[in-house]
């Protein structure tokens, strides 16, 4: 049997360089572009078919609005997106550094957790229908 720990270590770091310049790549066309008159960025198909918000309409307008650090235009857009940064910052933080501590990394991922934030994103979802949010 080959050993390939060392092609893998350089497919995660690659993996890990395009991953980065692809999260690069998406701001740097929501900074220049404006999802809300731009035809480049697709329309939420549920909204489209029910005329109700699902938990993530609105994403883009609100992260066009971050990237220019617009945060009341972002938050009256996507207020759970805006306010979810932290935890995805920590969710990143987590992956990253999970060989260094894995104790964190279970505890970020662990199955409260999840069904904290599923929680969280059916109540979003209920209450910003509901209340025009």
């Amino acid at each position: 049997m080959i050993h390939v720990s060392g092609n893998r270590k350089a497919c995660m770091a690659a993996l890990s360089v395009t991953a980065v310049l692809a999260a690069a790549g998406v701001l740097l066309v929501l900074y220049l572009f404006d999802p809300a008159s731009s035809v480049l960025f697709p329309k939420c198909p549920f909204f489209l078919l029910t005329g109700l918000k699902c938990p993530g309409c609105g994403s883009q307008r609100a992260l066009h609005e971050l990237v220019h650090l617009h945060i009341g235009e972002a938050l009256r857009f996507n207020a759970a997106l805006v306010l979810s940064v932290p935890f995805l910052a920590t969710l990143a933080a987590a992956f990253l550094l999970r060989r260094q501590f894995p104790g964190f990394y279970a505890k970020v991922n662990s199955l409260p957790v999840i069904l904290t934030v599923l929680a969280l994103l059916l109540l979003w979802w209920v209450f910003r229908n509901l209340f025009g949010l």
